[in-house]
């Protein structure tokens, strides 16, 4: 007899614990490939020389793809077979990330802008003479409208739209993980072991951003034509500006990843039953105990679950169900909070590698390779602590917005400490300094140009950069007044450079090398203690994710689970998915000092920021909206303490009403469990 009982025990279990195993990959392997989109952002924005503005469009089309199916994904979803709908987004979700790196095998090799790249004959030791070369005349003269539109094709610019397209179908492709996926693990699991399975989940999960992150930076320090060029004739390195990694080989190991995860979905059953319950008449009682944690299907027998589910049926019911849902006085404080939340966070993360990069020198591969080694651990570790606290106290709703609402404050905190470990500009003549060594930031292009270099006839649409034995890198060898050059490819060097000695004493070495000069030492100092409050303010932050998603789940009807895990998402990714990599992208273009020039004519890529304005504007709006967010924190904790409070002393009245009828209490907590929609109606605190 208790081995009968056991088994359909370990079944379920079994079965459950496989879908747990399989929503972590999937969780996983879409992260792995957001991550790798995040980190690529900057090899994107160079390759198809477009602004930090218009990559933030194609950076929001993700959210744009879950727009336009999340709402019905979370509502109809929930009555079909949600593990299959799982695996067919994984499947979506894999063919979006192939489209995004089709661009690299239609387009022509990628072609930098530098005035030294036709001198690459390895057997030449006199290459070019830059200051007295006057190659900028036909440089300056603007392409016809004909001309301009033949080269722009033959250039392939308008392939970001692959891309573009590729990141909304895989948008499309995530919609119906979260909410189906979560809302299956807790109807089918044990009340208590929610928050520690959300917690592994969100754990396992976070590994992908780290592998994401990881994959970017190696991807980064690959030259993008890898394979179809010489890389000796290569005159930059992944530390310039205008370098450009293998940012496609990413999307197709990604998109594989993706399609595998998929798999396991097509083989799980449709639902299972509820963990740890004995299936048995005799246990009718607790069944309608726990009811609240079963969706409707769930509690019909075989042939009712297999009969054809009618969308005519569903779709009548979806708008009586969505009034419900915002009749909560509380779901609209939480989906308010999570949205400011996440446009601070989303701007953040998009921009963080280029805000490290500009800021403290770091290279982009660098930047991208210590997110992903250092501040996503922290994010990990906070999570599953998050939900092990819950679970150790065994906090409540109340609890547990205490726990989130405490490391959003503490965080916040941090942040802003953060504002005051910075470096100063790097020395760019004519740009940052003045060249006689001046701080003086000038966003004109025109004073690039100094008596040492006025006889040069140079273009100031260049950005070939040089760094001198001073310290002072110019723009280019020509606007540093240089005479003559040796050498090829990266090892090329520049002599008798004019502008150097207005800074040095006569005799002194006045030649310059290819590429940008690091940044002062103290710059690195300074760059260790930033990221030791980053990862600290990470880590905190996590640890109000699974509280966060507690509040949620316990303050919503069962049955509308789903379709308010949907909405949440649906309302957070439009408005706060969308809008901020546009609006910050803008922002951080204001702070630009050099554009870059296109192949065709025109404004490229950004090459340099004026860092402590890329800092103030960056910072700021993080600052903004994560204040506006504690402030909601704050008006949501009072109204869960407020609902709660009215809800506990109308089931004592009932308690009481029915125990002096002569119920017993038993039969009392039974009743007062079947009015638990008390959750929807309290739409008047």
């Amino acid at each position: 007899m208790s081995v009968e009982t056991k088994q359909p025990r370990e079944g379920c279990c079994s079965k459950l614990k496989l879908f747990l195993a399989s929503l972590s990959f999937v969780y996983f392997s879409k992260a792995f490939g957001g991550a790798y989109m995040k980190s690529s952002i900057t090899q994107i924005e160079r390759r198809f020389d477009i602004p930090s503005s218009l990559i933030g469009v194609i950076d929001g089309s993700f959210e744009m793809g879950n727009l336009l199916v999340i709402a019905f994904v979370s509502y109809f979803g929930a009555k079909l077979h949600r593990p299959r709908l799982i695996g067919a987004g994984c499947l979506i979700m894999a063919i979006g990330s192939f489209c995004t790196a089709l661009p690299h095998f239609f387009q022509g090799q990628y072609k930098y802008e530098t005035s030294v790249s036709h001198s690459t004959d390895l057997n030449t030791t006199e290459s070019i003479l830059p200051c007295l070369s006057n190659h900028s005349t036909a440089e300056e003269e603007p392409l016809s409208h004909e001309t301009r539109a033949a080269c722009e094709k033959e250039a392939g610019s308008s392939m970001w739209a692959y891309v573009f397209l590729g990141n909304m179908l895989r948008g499309i492709g995530e919609t119906p993980i979260m909410p189906l996926g979560v809302s299956y693990l807790d109807d089918y699991s044990r009340e208590e072991n929610t928050a520690l399975y959300l917690a592994c989940i969100q754990t396992v999960g976070i590994l992908g951003p780290m592998f994401g992150f990881m994959l970017g930076s190696f991807c980064a320090k690959i030259y993008v034509d890898i394979g179809s060029v010489d890389l000796d004739s290569v005159t930059i390195n992944y530390k310039d500006s205008r370098w450009v990694g293998a940012w496609w080989l990413g999307f197709i190991v990604t998109g594989t990843v993706m399609l595998l995860s998929g798999i396991p979905f097509w083989f799980l059953p449709k639902s299972l039953p509820k963990q740890g319950q004995e299936q048995s008449k005799n246990t009718e009682l607790s069944t309608v105990a726990e009811q609240e944690n079963f969706l409707p299907d769930d509690n019909q027998d075989h042939e009712e679950k297999e009969k054809p589910v009618m969308f005519s049926e569903l779709a009548k019911d979806f708008l009586p169900s969505l009034k419900r849902l915002f009749s909560n006085s509380v779901f609209p404080v939480i989906i308010l909070t999570s949205l400011v939340a996440v446009n601070g966070f989303i701007g953040m993360i998009t921009f963080k590698p280029k805000f490290m990069e500009q800021v403290y020198g770091q290279s982009s591969s660098k930047a991208i390779l210590l997110i992903g080694i250092m501040t996503l651990p922290a994010v990990a570790l906070g999570i599953i602590t998050g939900g092990l606290v819950l679970k150790r106290f065994k906090l409540g709703v109340i609890g547990a917005a205490r726990v989130a609402m405490g490391a959003s404050c503490i965080s916040f905190c941090l942040l802003l400490i953060q504002y005051f470990f910075h470096c100063d500009n790097g020395e760019v003549a004519g740009l940052t300094v003045s060249y006689q060594g001046a701080p003086q930031v000038s966003y004109l292009p025109e004073t690039m140009l100094s008596k040492c270099n006025m006889g040069c006839s140079c273009s100031l649409k260049h950005w070939d950069p040089v760094c001198s034995y001073n310290g002072m890198t110019y723009a280019s060898p020509c606007l540093a007044g240089c005479q003559s050059s040796t050498g090829s490819g990266k090892k090329m060097e520049f002599h008798n450079c004019t502008c150097i000695g207005e800074l040095m004493s006569p005799g002194m070495n006045m030649s310059t090398v290819l590429g940008q000069c690091p940044r002062k030492s103290d710059c690195d100092y300074v760059f260790k203690i930033y990221m030791g409050v980053s990862v600290l303010g990470a880590f905190i932050s996590a640890c109000g994710g699974t509280p966060g998603y507690i509040v949620l789940l316990r303050s919503i009807h069962p049955d509308l689970k789903s379709l308010a895990l949907g909405m949440q998402t649906l309302i957070v990714r439009t408005l706060g998915g969308i809008p901020p990599p546009i609006y910050f992208g803008a922002l951080i273009d204001l702070t630009c000092l050099k554009w870059g020039t296109k192949r065709c004519g025109g404004r490229g890529a950004c090459r340099l920021y004026d860092s402590n304005q890329f800092r103030k504007t960056f910072l700021g709006l993080v600052y903004v909206l994560y204040f506006l967010a504690n402030i909601l924190w704050g008006v949501l904790y009072c109204r869960i303490v407020k609902r709660q409070k009215k809800i506990s002393l109308r089931n004592q009245a009932k308690e009481n009403a029915l125990e002096g009828n002569g119920v017993t209490k038993g039969h009392a907590s039974i009743n007062i469990v079947k009015n638990k929609d008390d959750l929807d109606r309290e739409s008047s605190i």
